[in-house]
């Protein structure tokens, strides 16, 4: 009974308040309260009624929102390192290993030369599954302990990639860091050995990576394809690795790699014509190139934009955005870009991005 009377009440309000608008209209609006009043429990269940069938259809639309697909958050590349990323991961990290292998002296006589290389292994490592592997190179004044992988606590390259595969940002997969210098490490060849590296990564650091982990080639010691599993390797550096990744990756090895990366390529880099003839002409395709050279590079923004920067426009196998990036930001020559390349690489690589 409240609920009538009080609608009652309202309508009768509403009633005389339209009176002293319209005087010409009394009667109707009398004949109008005395229905809603003799009506109001049907109007009730009316309403009530409305209310469910209203409830079924914001069902049904909320269900039909929840089934159309969530489009993707598009892929950026970071400007900095998040300060999470390099800190050691709370759970279980990776593991590193030091392994030495036998190569030649490919400047010398080409005497069997034993040569050292750090690996980094996912958590988790597990013989019976397959990884893909990166092979990091260093710059002209380091070696095998240059990306620090010779310290496994305050190794930078374990932290940022303990972060990614522990938060999922990324499939695990190996990384090596080896010496790139093709010689025995006596020798003084200047730096004609950088530029003869192509041949024991060849015949001598892949077939052996392949042989001692798990990844995605069969190996055979009398001979296998290693095209077959192009797809499944990455070639990256600094400096003078970001020159071999280009002069050797792309330009010797293209059927050996398919994933780039060029941190500050140093001078004596191909330029981007040669690069786009070689990359063009090639049998085989490029799932990324990735690129970045600090803007106050004194000693390799030259020759890294020569290199990179207009790559997409004299290649018509390069697009821009889709498997090839030039990244400039403020900085030098120095591990600020190249760990900013190395995180923004590692998660691009062996992607569908």
């Amino acid at each position: 009974m409240k609920k009538k009377y009080l609608f009652l009440s309202l309508v009768l309000t509403v009633g005389l308040l339209g009176g002293c608008g319209n005087t010409a209209q009394p009667q109707e609006e009398s004949k109008i309260e005395v229905s809603v009043v003799a009506s109001t429990e049907e109007s009730s269940e009316s309403l009530e009624s409305s209310q469910e069938e209203s409830s079924v259809t914001e069902e049904s639309s909320s269900t039909e929102e929840s089934s159309v697909p969530q489009e993707e958050e598009e892929f950026t590349f970071a400007t900095m390192v998040p300060s999470k990323y390099i800190t050691a991961y709370s759970g279980e990290g990776g593991t590193i290993e030091l392994i030495t292998y036998m190569a030649k002296d490919y400047i010398g006589e080409g005497e069997d030369v034993e040569k050292k290389a750090y690996v980094y292994l996912p958590a988790g490592y597990d013989a019976s599954k397959q990884y893909n592997v990166l092979y990091l190179m260093h710059g002209i004044g380091g070696s095998e302990v240059e990306w620090g992988l010779n310290n496994e606590k305050s190794s930078r390259v374990k932290k940022i990639m303990d972060n990614l595969i522990g938060n999922g940002d990324i499939e695990p997969f190996i990384v090596v860091t080896p010496n790139g210098r093709a010689m025995a490490n006596q020798n003084n060849g200047g730096n004609d050995p950088f530029y003869l590296f192509g041949l024991e990564l060849r015949n001598d650091l892949i077939p052996y990576m392949e042989s001692h982990y798990s990844t995605y080639a069969q190996y055979d010691e009398n001979g296998y394809d290693l095209t077959a599993t192009r797809t499944h390797r990455a070639m990256a550096g600094l400096s003078m690795g970001g020159m071999q990744t280009i002069n050797i990756g792309i330009c010797e090895c293209m059927d050996l790699f398919s994933w780039y990366g060029a941190f500050s390529a140093a001078p004596t880099s191909y330029t981007a014509t040669k690069v786009a003839e070689v990359i063009d002409a090639s049998d085989y395709t490029i799932d990324y190139f990735y690129n970045i050279c600090g803007t106050e590079d004194n000693i390799a923004y030259a020759s890294a934009s020569g290199a990179a920067k207009s790559l997409a426009f004299f290649s018509e196998r390069m697009t821009d955005g889709e498997n090839f990036t030039w990244q400039e930001k403020a900085g030098g020559h120095d591990f600020n870009i190249w760990y900013l390349g190395f995180y923004n690489f590692a998660r691009v690589a062996f992607t569908e991005k």
